[in-house]
């Protein structure tokens, strides 16, 4: 069935309505304007499902992934509650000749981070504990130094107390 110039569009279930009408009857979903001729592309039907208000603020790391088929499951599971979400290859591990190889990390903007988290505990991917803080080079070397400087005071101790 070809579809009017003005036709809306269900995104769900690609029924369409005149211009009259605003949401799906079937679905409860806003109507959006019919551009491909009572198709909607897959980007557009995408867009349409993300949450405005889940899309502000700085990218954060809600979640790593062992490679990329994981990471696009996590961002499916994402999308269907409206959290939008972008990856990224975790650094260090660059591996070009397996482009799908290697660890990734899902980022979700700061106002749905919370949002991200409650999902994927539902999914079971994430425990409900507090992430460890990342321990920064920086911080390892202070500590190693730390730790050896204890060492040489114990050594210097003990031959000071022999003699």
């Amino acid at each position: 069935m070809k579809a009017e110039p003005d036709a809306l569009v269900c995104v769900s279930c690609g029924s369409t309505y005149g211009p009259e009408e605003r949401f799906c009857p079937a679905c409860n979903i806003p109507l959006a304007l019919d551009a491909a001729g009572g198709r909607v592309s897959e980007r557009h039907a995408r867009a349409r499902k993300l949450k405005p208000q889940l899309a502000e603020g700085e990218l954060v790391r809600v979640v790593g992934a062992r490679n990329q088929a994981e990471a696009e499951f996590i961002q499916g599971l994402l999308l269907e509650e409206g959290v939008p979400s972008v990856l990224r290859r975790t650094a260090g591990f660059d591996v070009p000749d397996f482009l799908a190889a290697g660890p990734r990390d899902v980022l979700v903007p700061q106002a749905g981070v919370e949002t991200a988290r409650e999902i994927l505990l539902q999914a079971e991917l994430i425990s409900s504990e507090p992430p460890r803080p990342v321990t920064t080079p920086t911080r390892l070397l202070f500590q190693l130094l730390g730790a050896l400087a204890v060492g040489a005071l114990i050594v210097w101790l003990v031959f000071g107390v022999i003699r």
